[in-house]
C-alpha cells in the first residue's frame, strides 16, 4: 500500500484551507472585515451554507457538500467539502506553458457560459452609477490607513481623482449597461488561483457568496477581475486575448474605456485585500498591494476620456492631425464640414461654394453646426468614447460649449490649434479642389478673411503644420501628453 501524502493547509485574509489526497475542507476565520463580520458562529453557518449551494450549480463536481464541527453535541462551526483539483493544473500555474493560449481560451468559453446561464438583473441598483462610485469610495476608505506606508501617496491621490473623474458623467452609460442585459447574478471574484483547466475543460471556484452587491454585477467588471489577474500574471498581450475570446463567445460589447475602468476597480479591491492580509501578518502581501495598486493607476490611465479639438483655419492641414489623433487615441472623429452638410441635409460630395457668411456658412448654419458638433460629442462622451472634433473654431462661442461639455461629462479637454503659413494653406486648398470627394467648400480667398475674422485662442496648444505629417503627429501627441 503506498503512503498517503500528509495533510497541508492554506491561508487567505478570510478562511483556512486543509487538503487531503483526495479532498479540500474550507473553514471561515472568525474574524471582523468592513465588508463583513464572521465573529459570529451563526454568521458563519449560514455563509458556508450560502456559499455551498452557489458554487455547486457552476462546479457541481467539485462542491460536495458541508460537514459540520460538533462539540458535546452543538454545532461550532461548518466546512465546505470540496474535490480536491491537481495544483499543477491551476490557470495561475499554467502561465507561461505550453498550451497556455489554449486554456486561456477554454477559460473564456466557460466564463461566457456562465454568464449565458444567469438571467439579466435589470432591478440591479448595485450595479448603478451610486453603487459603483460607492465601492470605490469604501475602497478608498479601507486603503487609507495604509496610505504613506504600504501605498504610494501621490499614487492614492491620482487614482482617487481618475476614478471619480471617469465616473462623471457616465450615469447613463452604466444604467444602458443594466437596460441592455449585461447586469447579471455572476461569480464576483474571478481569479487565475480558482481556475482549473482539466481534460474536459475549466472548473470554475470560489464563488462570492458572502455579499450579493459585489457578486450581482456587469459581465465587463466580473470578466475584468480575470483579466486584471492575467495581466498580472501573464502581461497585457494575454489579458487582451482573454477579452477577445471573451466577446467572441459572449458577444458582449462594450467601450474600452469602460472595460479599464473596471479592470482597474478590481485591481482596487485585491489592493484592498492584501493590506488586511498585511495586517494580519502576512509582509509579503505590502508588496503584492503595491502591485495591485499599480494595475489599478495602469488601467485608469487607459480609462482616461478626451475630447480633443483640434482647430485652426482653411488649408492648414487640421483635418489630417485631427484623423491622426483619432487613430491614436481609438476616438472617432467629427468634422464640422460634414456635420455641417447634415445639418443644411446636402449630400456631402456636393460643393456649395459661397461668399463668407453667406449660404449653408450663414451665421444661423453656423451655429447649428457646432451645436450639432457639440451634441454628438456628448452622447459619445456619456457612452465612454472620447472625440475628436475637427472644426475651425474660429469663434470663443463654440469653444466654450465644449469646455462646458468636457466638465458636465468630466472629459479632459485638449485644444489644439494649427498654425501655417498663410501662402503655402493657399496652395494646399487649391490641390485639394482638383478631388472632387474631399467635403470642404473652401476656397483660398477665404484664407485671408478667417484670418482677419479669426478670434484669439490663448488656451490652445500650438503645433506648426508645415512639417512632414509624423512629425506634425509626434509634436501634437507630445504636447497632448505633457499638458494632461
Amino acid at each position: 500500500m503506498s503512503e498517503l501524502s500528509p495533510p497541508t493547509a492554506t491561508e487567505t485574509h478570510l478562511s483556512w484551507v486543509f487538503f487531503t489526497p483526495d479532498r479540500a475542507y474550507k473553514l471561515l476565520k472568525p474574524v471582523a472585515m468592513p465588508f463583513i463580520d464572521h465573529t459570529d458562529v451563526g454568521n458563519r453557518l449560514e455563509s458556508i451554507s450560502r456559499e455551498y449551494e452557489l458554487n455547486h450549480e457552476i462546479s457541481p463536481d467539485v462542491y460536495l457538500g458541508t460537514a459540520d464541527v460538533v462539540e458535546n453535541g452543538e454545532v461550532v462551526d461548518r466546512m465546505l467539502v470540496m474535490q480536491r483539483l491537481p495544483d499543477d493544473r491551476r490557470l495561475s500555474g499554467l502561465v507561461g506553458r505550453p498550451g497556455f493560449d489554449r486554456h486561456l481560451r477554454s477559460v473564456a468559453k466557460a466564463v461566457a457560459s456562465l454568464h449565458a446561464r444567469r438571467e439579466p438583473v435589470t432591478d440591479a441598483p448595485m450595479a448603478g452609477h451610486a453603487a459603483l462610485l460607492g465601492n470605490w469610495r469604501e475602497n478608498f476608505e479601507g486603503l487609507r490607513p495604509y496610505v504613506g506606508t504600504v501605498i504610494d501617496e501621490h499614487d492614492f491621490h491620482r487614482v482617487e481623482r481618475l476614478a471619480e473623474r471617469y465616473l462623471t458623467g457616465r450615469e447613463s452609460l452604466l444604467q444602458d449597461r443594466i437596460d441592455d442585459g449585461f447586469v447579471r447574478d455572476a461569480h464576483g471574484d474571478l481569479t487565475a488561483d480558482d481556475i482549473f483547466c482539466l481534460d474536459d475543460g475549466a472548473r470554475i471556484i470560489d464563488c462570492l457568496a458572502f455579499n450579493d452587491r459585489w457578486r450581482i454585477v456587469d459581465v465587463l467588471s466580473d470578466i475584468g477581475f480575470l483579466i486584471m489577474d492575467i495581466h498580472r500574471l501573464a502581461g497585457w498581450k494575454a489579458a487582451e486575448q482573454l477579452m477577445r475570446w471573451y466577446q467572441e463567445f459572449s458577444n458582449e460589447h462594450h467601450p474600452s474605456s469602460l472595460a479599464h475602468h473596471y479592470v482597474a476597480y478590481r485591481a482596487h479591491v485585491r489592493a484592498k485585500v492584501a493590506c488586511f492580509r498585511f495586517t494580519q501578518g502576512d509582509e509579503r502581501s505590502a508588496l503584492l498591494a503595491r502591485r495591485y495598486h499599480d494595475l489599478t493607476l495602469n488601467h485608469l490611465e487607459r480609462a482616461r476620456l478626451r475630447v480633443i479639438v483640434v482647430g485652426g483655419g482653411p488649408g492648414v492641414g487640421k483635418s489630417t492631425l485631427a484623423q491622426n489623433l483619432g487613430a491614436h487615441y481609438g476616438y472617432p472623429v467629427l468634422a464640422s464640414d460634414e456635420v455641417r452638410k447634415d445639418v443644411t441635409m446636402t449630400a456631402h460630395d456636393e460643393h456649395h461654394f459661397a461668399d463668407p457668411d453667406a449660404g449653408i456658412y450663414d451665421p444661423a448654419s453656423k451655429a447649428a453646426t457646432y451645436d450639432e458638433l457639440r451634441r454628438e460629442a456628448e452622447l459619445l462622451l456619456r457612452g465612454g468614447t472620447g472625440v475628436v472634433l475637427d472644426a475651425t473654431w474660429s469663434r470663443d462661442r463654440d469653444r466654450r460649449l465644449i469646455r462646458e461639455l468636457a466638465r458636465e461629462t468630466g472629459a479632459e479637454l485638449v485644444e489644439v490649434e494649427c498654425v501655417l503659413d498663410r501662402a503655402i494653406a493657399k496652395e494646399r486648398i487649391a490641390r485639394r479642389l482638383a478631388n472632387p470627394d474631399y467635403p470642404s467648400d473652401a476656397t483660398p480667398d477665404l484664407v485671408d478673411h478667417m484670418a482677419a475674422s479669426r478670434e484669439h485662442w490663448p488656451e490652445a496648444i500650438a503645433i506648426d503644420t508645415g512639417a512632414p505629417v509624423d512629425k506634425i503627429r509626434s509634436s501634437a501627441l507630445a504636447a497632448i501628453e505633457d499638458d494632461s
